[in-house]
């Protein structure tokens, strides 16, 4: 190992990793420079913190105990929504709202080969998840005249891929300099005692760091720095794979910068679905607003009533709006989590990759809503689930293309018979972020009188 630079030797010596190099005599120049710059490019300080936390298998964030949050509903009359509204508008006006995507996924499970935001997602133009969001905000850029600048978190897997499609669809119509695309981080999964795999004899296995990563990523890509200069004071955080999700909200946003919030970090929820909805609960734990994944959920506590609801019935879509402030302060507050999987590896002995039938390792990651508890105050909106909620996260059944596509029909459907049109049973419809992003929206445009059965209409 004598061409190992001696600074790479005595790092991983000091953090016990020296076997990473037990085929480095085997390598060629070219494998072996790739090996060197992955080492360079890992945080041994934080890494062998999260070494710590797999050998004592520890997840503080869910040791206190839980209580269902309070939420503010959509049809709360006490509320004067007009205002809150007008409150949001003269914000994105002012330029005040940027817009935060993360797309880190491959669509493998939806039997799609690429990065999940160029899957085809609407029920007759077949828009990609990108592209919806995309003419939302053109859409709201031109409704307010002012530009709304977009940051997509990629991941290694696809980043290059998705500035290709992007490029290739000139951005949707949106300026180039208005979208920012950085990727996320990667952290070395370990094996049961503490030590990184070899996936190859030039490489050690990395996973991508969780959503969660996208605030560490905003620092380290710059992208904090560019919303400063734009003078940038809030985010609108939306992950890629939801057609219905509301981009670019007044009303939310105004309900943020109200005195209701600390005006910090404030989310949307729906009412679950059932007790066994795969989504994410809003909970107080003490004195602060958290997120608990339903795998982390007693069957006592999903099943809990509160009169004929379920007690803790707040689910998460994913939605929240930052201040930009508050993220650069929260980076390295996140907690890590541990999950125990199967990772392949180079098995010493024999050189070989082994697949193992059961977990082998800890991958570690971080999750955005951890920075709720951080936040003095953090909000809770519940909206509409027709309204705001058809994601596709499976190939078939529940959340798939299929069920999305039916949602987003009748929601289309719904506006269209909100602005008085005849819509039959049995017609497909589809409307265009470009067209309307709300019932308002829709009604200063030209619209059929009806539409027929078996009619398929794209406005």
């Amino acid at each position: 190992m004598s061409t190992v630079p001696s600074s790479i030797l005595q790092l991983l010596a000091r953090f016990g990793q020296e076997h990473v190099l037990q085929h480095w005599d085997e390598l060629s120049t070219t494998s072996k420079s790739k090996l060197l710059k992955q080492i360079e490019s890992i945080d041994f300080e934080i890494f062998d913190q999260l070494v710590a936390v797999s050998q004592c298998n520890a997840n503080k964030s869910s040791e206190n105990a839980i209580l269902p949050s309070p939420f503010i509903s959509v049809a709360d009359e006490g509320i004067g929504w007009d205002d809150v509204e007008k409150a949001g508008e003269a914000l994105v006006r002012q330029g005040k709202l940027g817009v935060l995507t993360v797309a880190g996924g491959q669509g493998t499970r939806l039997g799609w080969n690429g990065p999940k935001g160029t899957f085809p997602a609407t029920p007759i133009t077949g828009k990609s998840l990108f592209q919806l969001i995309a003419e939302q905000i053109l859409f709201a850029s031109e409704k307010y005249e002012v530009a709304i600048p977009w940051y997509i978190m990629t991941s290694v897997e696809n980043d290059e891929i998705t500035r290709s499609f992007l490029l290739d669809n000139n951005c949707f119509g949106l300026d180039r300099t208005d979208i920012f695309v950085f990727p996320q981080g990667v952290i070395p999964a370990v094996d049961m005692n503490g030590k990184m795999l070899l996936v190859e004899k030039d490489q050690i296995f990395m996973n991508p760091d969780g959503h969660g990563g996208v605030i560490t990523a905003l620092h380290r890509s710059g992208a904090l720095e560019e919303m400063a200069s734009r003078g940038i004071e809030h985010l609108a955080y939306v992950q890629v794979d939801n057609p219905l999700v509301k981009v670019i909200d007044p009303i939310f946003l105004g309900l943020h910068c109200s005195d209701r919030s600390s005006r910090e970090v404030s989310s949307k929820c729906v009412m679950k679905s059932d007790p066994d909805e795969r989504v994410g609960v809003f909970c107080k734990r003490g004195a602060s607003t958290s997120i608990v994944e339903y795998s982390d959920m007693t069957t006592e506590q999903t099943h809990e009533k509160h009169g004929d609801n379920l007690a803790y019935c707040c689910g998460s879509i994913a939605a929240h709006l930052f201040a930009t402030s508050f993220i650069e302060s929260a980076a390295s507050d996140l907690p890590w989590h541990v999950a125990h999987k199967v990772v392949p590896f180079i098995d010493s002995s024999t050189g070989e990759k082994v697949t193992p039938q059961k977990a082998n390792a800890y991958k570690f990651e971080r999750f955005v809503f951890d920075v709720l508890p951080l936040a003095s105050n953090s909000i809770v909106l519940e909206t509409e689930r027709n309204e705001e909620f058809a994601p596709i996260k499976n190939a078939s059944g529940h959340d798939s293309a299929e069920t999305s596509m039916k949602l987003q029909c009748e929601r289309a459907t719904a506006w269209l018979q909100a602005c008085g049109v005849e819509v039959a049973l049995g017609a497909t419809v589809e409307i265009s972020p470009t067209t309307a992003a709300s019932i308002g929206d829709l009604k200063r445009t030209t619209l059929p009188t009806q539409i027929t059965a078996g009619e398929i209409v794209s406005l």
